[in-house]
């Protein structure tokens, strides 16, 4: 999957000492786990490292946006992260200002009542469908 980008200033506040962020990093992803086994968490420098075993590649996927949807994170390298081949097309999206899933969701499948997809398929990283911020990257499902 490689490394994805994310904003550092953006996301949950997990952590206030990066000595500690792998571990609150980890204890964030087995809480809402996607389906990942083995997990393991590296931060070095607000780039966070993933390992384990992801049951499918929607998992994976999950993992790295729960990781980098956290406030000191740069970056998220999942290249140790195995996992069977990604099945379901999607599409990556960083929210802006003013963006509701209702109108994410018309401008990537033409209905705003679509939004139910996108919000199940985040489910890990948006808790409240009335909760999204400016910066915080989601899956967008396109199949």
């Amino acid at each position: 999957m490689g490394l994805f980008d994310f904003v550092k200033e953006i996301g949950n506040k997990l952590f206030n000492r990066d000595e500690d962020a792998a571990e609150k990093i980890k204890k964030h992803i087995e809480a809402n786990n996607p389906g990942i086994t083995g997990l393991e968490v590296n931060f070095n420098k607000g780039k966070v490292s993933l390992s384990g075993q992801a049951g499918s590649g929607e998992a994976m996927e999950k993992a790295v946006l729960m990781a980098g949807n956290v406030q000191g994170v740069t970056g998220v390298d999942a290249n140790a992260l195995q996992s069977p081949p990604v099945v379901e097309k999607v599409d990556y999206y960083i929210i802006k200002k003013g963006d509701t899933l209702s109108a994410i969701a018309k401008q990537f499948y033409g209905k705003a009542n679509d939004y139910p997809k996108i919000f199940e398929a985040n489910r890990e990283v948006i808790k409240d469908a009335n909760l999204i911020y400016p910066g915080q990257k989601i899956r967008i499902p396109l199949g």
